[in-house]
């Protein structure tokens, strides 16, 4: 069975390289710690946010896991 090409509308690599790219030129100057806080500022109000916020409020025994037994879930 003979499969039709499909036109690429979205080259997901050449996305990445760019995210990457502003990224670094953000970066490129601040120190290790400074890095550590821009990312974790950036994650806390990137999509997943209010999630994180729910994870840090768990116990950190039962955090991460499916069923507070420390297993991680999806295992």
């Amino acid at each position: 069975m003979k499969t039709t090409p499909t036109k690429k509308t979205f080259d997901c690599l050449a996305y990445k390289d760019r995210v990457q790219a502003e990224i670094y030129e953000e970066i490129k100057h601040l120190t290790i710690p400074e890095q550590v806080e821009y990312f974790r500022r950036e994650a806390e109000s990137g999509p997943f946010g209010e999630w994180l916020k729910t994870l840090k409020a768990r116990p950190a025994s039962s955090a991460g896991t499916a069923s507070g037994n420390g297993t991680p879930s999806g295992i």
